[in-house]
């Protein structure tokens, strides 16, 4: 199924492409068909940003919420770039960062908010990529989850 049929069916919408938030390529191809997608934050414009530490300001709901919203300024990067997402082969690798303190230990399950997105939009095959979930004691910003990712493309 093409992408952008489920996408509306599902009422996804992808923000505009995040403003760079330092000197760097927001996509960068290499090889033949791979892609590097920079580490993006949950802002997706509006008042939607998350910003805090899960295990003390915000739940692990508001977390996976996070983690979809960096998912969605992935896929806006991608988009601008590929100009169809439906040439995303499959996702290789996920890398994410869950802003959080000491004894927090759920960041795999903040980042399936993102995770699960990629799931719905390309099915399993092509929307499970490897991953890793770090936590970390800061992000940009405050921001309570940063996610990039590497994407082969057809």
């Amino acid at each position: 199924m093409n992408v952008y049929e489920i996408m509306k069916e599902k009422k996804i919408t992808l923000p505009a492409p995040p403003p760079k938030g330092g000197v760097y390529t927001p996509v960068q191809m290499f090889g033949t068909n791979l892609y590097y997608c920079s580490g993006c934050g949950p802002d997706i414009g509006g008042d939607s940003n998350v910003i805090g530490k899960l295990g003390k300001e915000l739940t692990l709901e508001e977390g996976q919420k996070a983690a979809y919203q960096c998912m969605l300024n992935i896929l806006a990067n991608l988009e601008a770039e590929l100009g169809d997402l439906n040439r995303i082969k499959r996702f290789v690798k996920v890398l994410a960062f869950v802003n959080c303190t000491d004894d927090f230990g759920q960041q795999p399950q903040v980042v399936n908010g993102g995770s699960d997105l990629l799931m719905t939009l390309f099915g399993s095959e092509a929307g499970c990529p490897a991953r890793s979930a770090i936590g970390t004691n800061a992000l940009p910003g405050g921001f309570a989850c940063e996610i990039e990712a590497l994407v082969e493309v057809e």
